[in-house]
């Protein structure tokens, strides 16, 4: 299924920057409280086969005036940003990315997703995740972003990660404003789930999970069942729910082995500040 981008007037892209001397063959979008810069070796690993390039989600870095995006909103800005290439995303980039992969399946060859949900179906668990998001926001908002960010890296989710793939200082060049708004509106809780629209997706999909993140695992074979033949899932040995910071030559390895793109991306970002 595909439709034309649909974008406000004044609202047309992400902040992005292309790494790697050739021109970009993946698109890659990070998690919540991350920016473009948060990639560490595994970003390195990409750009030095086919060139990469990373975008600020919406609320984050150079994106911060999308704050107020939701998932959907969030996939038809990144869609206009990257055009057609290989999509990969990781926990919330893993949702804009996935909704991408539904919504505009014309622009994404191939898809990534690390760390990743299609939603939430259960009406208790999200009330109690909406519950949360919003606590999170709220939280964000009276301590400020050094303390929430210390707070947000302290969950037992992101235990496995190495010192310097805490990336503190990358996280600090974010907004209390965009990260509370990004909480809000494109947490796990607003977005609407995809669980019944994931066989729409006519691409070759690889879902990696970190060996010890047992939650995602089952996940993503729900995603993998839901997806079809296309779809597979590997799992990263040794590796947390941050899977490709944690161990990003093994994750890097299963991305370039999943597809080698071919296909010259369609559009330039339109991002004028990629550096």
């Amino acid at each position: 299924m595909s439709s034309e981008l649909s974008l406000d007037a004044t609202t047309t892209s992400l902040a992005a920057r292309s790494l790697g001397s050739r021109p970009y063959a993946r698109v890659f979008v990070h998690g919540f409280a991350q920016t473009s810069r948060c990639m560490g070796p595994f970003g390195d690993l990409l750009a030095e086969s086919d060139g990469l390039l990373a975008v600020d989600a919406p609320g984050h870095g150079r994106s911060v005036e999308h704050g107020e995006a939701s998932i959907a909103q969030g996939a038809e800005l990144l869609c206009a940003t990257a055009g057609r290439t290989q999509y990969i995303g990781y926990s919330m980039g893993g949702r804009i990315s996935l909704q991408a992969a539904i919504t505009h399946s014309e622009l994404v060859s191939s898809l990534v997703l690390i760390g990743a949900t299609a939603g939430i179906e259960d009406q208790q668990e999200l009330a109690q995740r909406r519950e949360w998001d919003y606590q999170q926001a709220e939280l964000l908002e009276q301590v400020g972003l050094d303390a929430f960010l210390q707070s947000w890296l302290d969950q037992p989710l992101f235990v496995g990660l190495p010192e310097g793939a805490r990336f503190e200082t990358e996280r600090r060049t974010n907004t209390v404003e965009g990260l509370a708004a990004s909480l809000r509106s494109a947490g796990t809780s607003s977005m609407s789930p995809l669980w019944d629209r994931l066989h729409l997706i006519q691409c070759p999909v690889l879902v990696l999970t970190g060996e010890r993140d047992t939650r995602y695992c089952e996940v993503a074979e729900h995603l993998v069942a839901g997806i079809g033949s296309a779809a597979t899932h590997e799992i990263i040995a040794g590796a947390g729910h941050a899977a490709h910071l944690e161990q990003p030559e093994a994750t890097a390895a299963a991305v370039l082995k999943f597809q080698d793109p071919t296909e010259a991306p369609i559009q330039s970002p339109t991002d004028n500040n990629n550096a």
